[in-house]
């Protein structure tokens, strides 16, 4: 089974060579049905793209659409014109029009006229769980649940002085095989993995350009990311991380939708005291932590995939 490719049009930041805005989304819809009534939604990280949930979606796709998302900027979205707007507030809203437009599709195919007859669920890796955390926290949203991957309101500074290391930075690599080794050199947090299961998650990181493959992301999407970084004005870092911190808790404290956070044990972004935190409070989440990982379990191991989909399917 293969995933078909979408776009929707979206409002806000334009599009760095165009009036108009895609962002894309691919789908996975084994069950037959023009509109299948429970959605997953699956939304990756900072520096990756829809095809990393292949695994986890072939496992889910028998019994509900998913939907994964190219984030603005990565795989097969636009890219943006302007820099400064590869932030959480674009992202929430583009999803936030996805979806609406999903919810409309299905009252189209079904003829229901209530908004929310379809159920829809997400899946958020690290950045991808951020923008889960702030559609979660609004009511009018409707999401009945939510599996944050590796990922909480603290970032622990030292996961963000790695990140800025590699992110934005572009190479040619001569090969697929060549630039998967390169990106195993920066990945392997991400736990074992078989070589056949890092080449086909490395893929679709790939664009073909003149001499060889790049990345296939933006590489402007590190812009606002590394200015904050770049100041040199620590005690202004340090307060704006604070000021983060504190509005994702009020977000996460406002969700009500039943909550499975998944960690690596050997995580440098999740910490174990954060993720504690995170099953007394909010939605007072449910915990599975993993073994060998770090930042952050890529749902490809079937320990992995079986978490998701019994939190997911068997409710």
């Amino acid at each position: 089974m293969e995933p078909v490719l979408h776009h929707l049009e979206v409002p806000g930041p334009r599009a760095r060579h165009s009036d108009e805005r895609r962002i894309a989304w691919w789908e996975w819809n084994a069950t037959g049905l023009d509109s299948p009534s429970h959605v997953v939604v699956c939304v990756h990280g900072l520096s990756r793209q829809a095809r990393d949930f292949d695994v986890l979606a072939q496992a889910l796709a028998p019994h509900a659409c998913v939907v994964c998302v190219d984030v603005a900027g990565r795989g097969q979205s636009d890219w943006l014109a302007d820099p400064m707007a590869y932030q959480i507030p674009t992202y929430a809203t583009d999803l936030a029009v996805l979806l609406g437009h999903l919810r409309q599709r299905h009252a189209a195919v079904t003829g229901t006229a209530e908004p929310y007859a379809l159920t829809i669920d997400w899946v958020g890796t690290s950045m991808g769980g951020i923008i889960g955390i702030t559609l979660a926290a609004q009511p009018a949203i409707g999401l009945r649940r939510l599996v944050l991957n590796d990922v909480g309101p603290v970032i622990e500074p030292a996961s963000l002085l790695r990140i800025g290391e590699y992110l934005g930075v572009q190479r040619v690599y001569s090969s697929e095989q060549a630039a998967a080794a390169a990106l195993w050199e920066i990945s392997q947090t991400f736990g074992p993995h078989t070589p056949e299961q890092w080449l086909a998650l490395s893929r679709p990181m790939l664009r073909a350009v003149q001499g060889g493959w790049t990345l296939h992301y933006d590489p402007d999407i590190a812009v606002p990311f590394k200015a904050l970084l770049a100041s040199g004005d620590m005690p202004a870092v340090r307060e704006a991380m604070r000021a983060g911190e504190a509005m994702l808790w009020q977000l996460y404290d406002a969700i009500s939708a039943p909550t499975l956070l998944l960690r690596g044990a050997d995580s440098d972004l999740l910490s174990h005291e954060t993720a504690v935190a995170m099953t007394q409070r909010g939605p007072r989440a449910q915990l599975v932590e993993f073994a060998g990982v770090g930042h952050a379990p890529t749902l490809v191991a079937d320990e992995q995939v079986r978490v998701v989909r019994s939190f997911l399917l068997d409710a």
